[in-house]
């Protein structure tokens, strides 16, 4: 039987069977507000996603980790209540687990691929998880494409490999991914260690202080060791040499007493600002321009202690951006809303219901006291207490204060695009990107997309691809054509 009878024509639908009305959009709480839970449409293909591939990570799965110290250097109090953050030189023990998105556990360190910046504050409030990348953006906007981007991403089903049809298939018609993927194919799109590469929290958060005023943020780490990077043909000799270099390169400088230090920024919006602003602030394939919202310093992150157990701590580490502490909160970012349920779903099926109560995992600062109860890996912590709330019997209570203030909301619901503001568009930044750059630069840009482009097998899907850089800057994609008709012959 061929490929092609495999091949199902017709409407889109559910798992059930029921028609897809919009595959591209998740139902907002009018336009712009929060995802809402029932966008069955979204539940589904997230957590069918989070369950494709056991046991390891659908995505991040090969990762290296290590504990250390965040100390808050300068006074940010005036914009958040997070008790960690409540005065200079104070200390919290972290977790940072450093990953690469679309290998699997047994691929090479030293690849292009973006790169996976996850930190746990062991918080006296509860831990606080913030899951970022080692780029500002990412390459779409809505957390329902995720999963068709991912397997694009991953080995195609029928030929057991990674198809640049299926890549830039996805890329040329997902023209959001048009900055992101400029960003990929740079020079930073190979870091030549994790010690040598910023980390971003990339999505807009809520900041909240004591007199319940908002902000919205966004999280930078600049790394304080200077960027290094590795171009495409240094990154091919050394992931055929050293598959584990990055692992292993963190491992041994911590060894060594050169612990590796970030430091924290922050850039502050105020919340009457966001509506008018002239990009969508909660549009994750956007950057705020530092000349609109600079940097404010205020934390300083150094990594100091070696997991001692790869699997224990690394493996069965957990993080999840729904894991917030007085102070700070969700943005209605669709790509955030996303997150906050398919993260913690996908921990409970990879590691289990109970993997918070794992040492690597649980708080470190304070108690976890709940009225969850049983399940896999269950340690039976809890005794003779009762399992529900309220009672009679001195267990846990509610505070009566939420962590984050609520967003005010208008319109309809339904299956809405992201507000465009008055300078959006999806290659607006992308071709900023670009002409920052040097001419060397732009010359490793253009090949190395080129380089990839050329393995695409249709001509309609290689020109939509570079048609997405031209739109972006027309040197870029001039440059680009040329290159690939060049290596196509």
């Amino acid at each position: 039987m061929t490929q092609e009878a495999h091949v199902t024509q017709g409407p889109l639908t559910t798992e059930a069977g029921a028609p897809v009305a919009d595959n591209q959009n998740s139902e907002t709480a009018g336009v712009g507000g929060p995802v809402l839970v029932q966008d069955q449409l979204l539940l589904e293909k997230l957590a069918h996603f989070n369950r494709e591939r056991i046991p390891e990570r659908v995505v991040h799965a090969r990762g290296a980790g290590a504990y250390g110290t965040f100390t808050v250097t300068a006074d940010v109090t005036k914009y958040t209540r997070a008790a960690f953050l409540s005065e200079v030189g104070k200390e919290t023990e972290v977790f940072l687990r450093f990953s690469t998105v679309a290998g699997n556990l047994g691929a090479a360190d030293a690849v292009r691929d973006p790169r996976g910046f996850a930190v746990k504050f062991y918080t006296e409030e509860g831990n606080y998880d913030l899951v970022g990348n080692n780029t500002p953006v990412f390459f779409i906007r809505d957390a329902i494409k995720f999963p068709d981007f991912i397997h694009t991403q991953k080995r195609d089903p029928y030929t057991g490999s990674q198809e640049a049809d299926n890549v830039f298939d996805f890329w040329g018609l997902s023209p959001e991914s048009t900055h992101q993927v400029t960003w990929l194919f740079g020079d930073r799109g190979i870091p030549a260690s994790y010690r040598h590469m910023d980390g971003f929290g990339s999505h807009t958060y809520q900041w909240n202080n004591e007199a319940g005023e908002a902000f919205w943020v966004k999280y930078h780490f600049k790394t304080d060791q200077g960027i290094k990077n590795l171009t495409a043909e240094e990154a091919e000799v050394l992931a055929g040499k050293d598959p584990d270099s990055h692992q292993r390169d963190l491992r041994e400088a911590i060894e060594r007493g050169e612990f590796p230090s970030w430091t924290v920024s922050v850039q502050i919006m105020p919340v009457a600002e966001a509506a008018t602003y002239r990009f969508n602030p909660f549009d994750l394939t956007k950057v705020w321009p530092h000349a609109d919202y600079p940097l404010i310093e205020f934390g300083k992150l150094e990594l100091n202690r070696n997991p001692e157990n790869i699997f224990a701590e690394v493996e069965q580490s957990i993080f999840s951006p729904a894991h917030f502490v007085p102070g700070i909160g969700p943005s209605p970012d669709k790509m955030l809303q996303g997150r906050l349920f398919a993260y913690g779903d996908a921990h409970r099926y990879r590691v289990g219901i109970n993997a918070d109560h794992l040492p690597v995992n649980r708080p470190h600062a304070t108690e976890a006291r709940t009225h969850s109860r049983d399940g896999h890996l269950y340690d039976g912590r809890h005794k003779g207490a009762k399992n529900y709330e309220p009672n009679s019997f001195g267990g846990p209570f509610q505070t009566d204060r939420a962590l984050w203030q609520p967003v005010a909301l208008n319109g309809v619901t339904g299956e809405t695009v992201t507000p465009v503001h008055a300078e959006d568009n999806d290659f607006v930044q992308a071709g900023n990107l670009y002409r920052l750059m040097t001419e060397d630069e732009k010359e490793r840009l253009v090949n190395n997309l080129a380089n990839a482009i050329s393995g695409v097998t249709r001509d309609d899907i290689a020109e939509r691809a570079i048609n997405n850089f031209r739109q972006a800057d027309e040197d870029f994609g001039k440059r680009l054509e040329a290159a690939v008709q060049a290596l196509r012959g």
